[in-house]
């Protein structure tokens, strides 16, 4: 087995993990399975984790990483906030289109982490995880564009964390790509109300809005 630094271990085995969990579900899935997936030994797994704790909450920085570095691409500066925000909406969309199994999988593992005891700090991570993310790309937009919020960053965070975490779920129950698509371009000019450019929106005659999904 060729040696490879700990980190790129650990990646390696984390992707493998979620594979597997995706596949089978979390209770199903155990460490053998997860190094036979990963084409590795077990004791390279115990060299990388100490416990199954530190596995998922592995998993849910890696899944949450997965559509981070797409969405965080997809809203670059445009020619508007407005075209900004729908196209990271859209990436992040695309995403769950593409990945359903992964997305279900988050779910999948809050409802685990609260079941079992002495894991329930994990579900919480999870979650605090998608705020933070939020309020990271509505931030690294009002870097880059001139607006001002009406609202606290924190609260615009939780509320599209809480959306788009709502209509993941809806998409995956009802399997409706239309229907979905139209709730995220409603959601985008509700936010419309609660962000303004440089100048009052009396005065100018606009709002913009910050949507970000990553949940």
């Amino acid at each position: 087995m060729p040696r490879m630094p700990l980190a790129e271990r650990r990646r390696q085995l984390t992707e493998a993990a979620i594979r597997a969990m995706a596949r089978d579900g979390v209770a199903r899935t155990t460490t053998r399975s997860i190094v036979a997936e990963a084409c590795v030994s077990l004791s390279v797994f115990h060299y990388c984790f100490d416990s199954k704790q530190a596995l998922l909450e592995s998993v849910i920085e890696t899944i949450t990483d997965h559509y981070l570095g797409v969405v965080t691409e997809a809203v670059r500066p445009r020619a508007t906030l407005r075209e900004t925000v729908r196209a990271g909406f859209r990436a992040y969309w695309d995403h769950v289109r593409a990945s359903p199994a992964e997305h279900m999988l988050t779910y999948e593992l809050t409802q685990y982490a609260l079941r079992q005891p002495g894991f329930e700090h994990l579900a919480r991570r999870q979650h605090e995880l998608y705020c933070a993310t939020y309020a990271d790309l509505i931030e690294q937009v009002r870097g880059e564009l001139d607006f001002e919020l009406c609202v606290p960053v924190p609260v615009l965070a939780r509320y599209l964390a809480a959306m788009t975490d709502g209509l993941t779920l809806n998409f995956l129950v009802l399997g409706d790509d239309r229907a979905a698509a139209a709730i995220l371009d409603m959601v985008a000019e509700h936010v419309a109300g609660l962000v303004r450019t440089g100048e009052p929106a009396e005065a100018s005659g606009q709002t913009a809005a910050v949507g970000i999904p990553v949940g």
